[in-house]
């Protein structure tokens, strides 16, 4: 999910707010199939695609009917939750991992080889991203990717080569709300539920765990970065816990969260002044 608000936010220069409603549609995809007795693994991939839908709709109506990227993002977030609700067919569908009425999701058959699901979900997971992160890197590499890249970098310079820059944008935002939309169908199977109000907060967590990931790992190469991202969210949910632990009450978590994020995204501001105050000081000192 970290990688998915990563390609927009940072690559196309353009904060998506459907992620909030994307990673709700991958977990009611998902959460429907599997209740329904579909595999698993095939319930998570059809999830990317209900994902990527979103993403397709959002590029429709920023890039061809000219609206605001973050206004294109509400519409599409709004209209996910009554799409999901269809989904669903209620609010909430519940996927237990214990008992008579287990559900089986992409972490049983770790389960079923004696592995806790605990570790089978740590295994899962990783497996994911590491899988995901790669096949994100290669495809930056390709002449298409590059495209992209170059599109959110100057979109006037792109155009002027004849790149079609609207279809690289639709494209990318389809991407990125896949990723999102696997997260959320991942989560799902997890969590062994999935609700209409589970995408509430997505985007927020997406860019602290970006923004978190920025201000401690200063690192140039495009690989290096995808890493540091990865390691971003795992210290996002650390501090979290952390907080927690220590006795905050859960009702003041999206305050927190909030506050975290202002203060991760001044970070960089505080340190150039404290920096060009240092020099000046030093300077003063010298004469």
């Amino acid at each position: 999910m970290t990688i998915g608000v990563f390609m927009t936010f940072r690559i196309l220069n353009m904060p998506d707010l459907s992620v909030e409603g994307t990673v709700i549609l991958g977990a009611a995809t998902a959460a429907r199939l599997i209740s329904n007795g579909h595999n698993p693994l095939l319930a998570t991939i059809l999830a990317a695609l209900t994902g990527s839908v979103g993403g397709f709709v959002t590029g429709v109506l920023h890039t061809k009917l000219k609206i605001p990227p973050i206004l294109a993002g509400i519409l599409t977030m709004v209209a996910s939750y009554s799409v999901v609700i269809r989904i669903m067919g209620t609010s909430n569908i519940g996927l237990p991992p214990h008992g008579p009425a287990r559900v089986f999701s992409v972490f049983s058959f770790l389960q079923e080889m004696g592995m806790t699901r605990q570790h089978s979900v740590i295994l899962i997971a990783a497996v994911v991203v590491v899988v995901m992160g790669t096949a994100y890197y290669l495809f930056c590499g390709t002449e298409i990717g590059s495209a992209v890249r170059a599109t959110g970098n100057n979109l006037q310079m792109v155009r002027a080569q004849g790149v079609n820059t609207n279809a690289m944008i639709i494209m990318y935002l389809m991407i990125s709300n896949g990723f999102v939309a696997i997260s959320g169908a991942l989560v799902a199977q997890q969590q062994g539920f999935a609700s209409v109000d589970m995408g509430v907060g997505t985007i927020v967590v997406g860019l602290a765990s970006v923004i978190i990931a920025e201000v401690l790992f200063k690192v140039r190469r495009f690989w290096a970065r995808l890493i540091t991202l990865v390691a971003g969210s795992i210290i996002y949910r650390l501090i979290i816990t952390l907080v927690l632990e220590l006795g905050m009450p859960p009702t003041d978590l999206r305050l927190f969260v909030a506050l975290t994020v202002a203060v991760a995204l001044t970070l960089p501001l505080i340190r150039e002044r404290a920096l060009k105050a240092f020099e000046k000081f030093k300077s003063r000192g010298g004469r």
